[in-house]
């Protein structure tokens, strides 16, 4: 039996509803036999955490999450990708760790889907949870 692939999964968490999908996705990915990192869960307790917590832990527990995990998940929804997002991919990307993007919001810019570096630091995009979960069967 092989062991359960970790996913990090990158996205904004700054809005209840942003909270609630992470929240989704992170169950979609359990119950489909994944092992998941996520970053508002498992880099910190709470929005008051948040402000009493040292900044510089919540980055490396994060940073570790990064390191730790066999690939990375990026919500990419929005006018621009969330900026923490685009570090986490950047960071996944300079560590040899393949990402996937998630864009469910139609909207594209005038010369691609998402920022440029972004986009090309993705191994694939899907549009949707279904999509996502195809992708990913790739990396069982």
């Amino acid at each position: 039996m092989s062991k359960k692939k970790i996913i990090y999964l990158a996205g904004p968490l700054f809005s209840c509803a942003e909270l609630e999908y992470n929240r989704k996705l992170k169950d979609m990915l359990l119950n489909n036999g994944f092992s998941v990192f996520l970053p508002q869960e498992d880099a910190e307790d709470s929005a008051l955490e948040r402000k009493i917590q040292n900044q510089e832990c919540i980055f490396m527990k994060c940073a570790e999450g990064v390191d730790a995990s066999d690939l990375v998940v990026a919500v990419l929804d929005g006018v621009d990708v969330d900026s923490g997002t685009a570090w986490e991919i950047g960071y996944a990307y300079a560590k040899g760790k393949p990402v996937i993007g998630l864009r469910t919001d139609f909207r594209e810019l005038a010369d691609g889907i998402v920022n440029l570096m972004v986009e090309m630091s993705i191994v694939s995009l899907a549009r949707d949870e279904e999509e996502l979960l195809k992708v990913l069967e790739k990396f069982r």
